[in-house]
């Protein structure tokens, strides 16, 4: 095989792979979030502890979410309208549980995007792939209809999570160690 034929066919090879998280999110994210995502797996230990002392009901629901199966992103396009919900799991108060809002996906042709459109604290954001059944969420935080700040303005808004689908119809964001009230963040997605 030719030098030109072989370097050809690796490179239909690499564009056949899935994106992994040492690609351009690494370029992109804070060091704080890099932090923050490096103690994910302590942080979120922490906080469903906290979290058991919570309402009966609402552990019960957040004891059904995070006990569905993960599949994965690759065969689904996430695109169009969500209704979305927060929990807040440790720190402030054991658990909530906030109501439904409107969350839109679009793909801007470098990937997803992520709006939450309506409640008084939004997000705006972009995915980045992290393997097969989880993807890196880096977002801005907001409040009512101010205008986000790009990621990388600071703690204050800087968002970082993992994203898990577990159906065709559901699907999730774990923000390990947000700025504000909680040791958690889940936000659902349901359409």
């Amino acid at each position: 095989m030719t030098p030109r034929l072989l370097f050809a066919v690796f490179g239909l090879i690499a564009l056949t792979l899935p994106a992994h998280a040492d690609g351009e999110v690494q370029k992109l994210i804070t060091a704080a979030d890099k932090a923050r995502l490096d103690k994910y797996g302590e942080t979120r230990k922490a906080a469903l502890e906290e979290a058991k002392a919570g309402n009966p009901s609402e552990v019960k629901q957040l004891d059904d979410l995070l006990a569905k199966p993960l599949v994965a992103f690759s065969d689904k396009d996430l695109t169009g309208n969500w209704k979305c919900r927060t929990i807040k799991a440790g720190g402030i108060s054991p658990l909530v549980i906030y109501g439904w809002f409107k969350c839109k996906v679009t793909d801007d042709g470098s990937g997803w995007r992520l709006t939450k459109i309506s409640g008084s604290q939004r997000t705006t954001g972009r995915f980045f792939d992290d393997g097969e059944k989880r993807s890196i969420y880096l977002g801005s935080f907001s409040v009512n209809n101010d205008k986000a700040k790009p990621y990388g303005s600071g703690p204050e808004s800087d968002q970082v999570g993992y994203a898990f689908r577990s159906s065709a119809t559901e699907w999730r964001i774990e923000f390990p160690a947000p700025y504000y009230e909680s040791k958690l963040d889940i936000m659902e997605f349901k359409r």
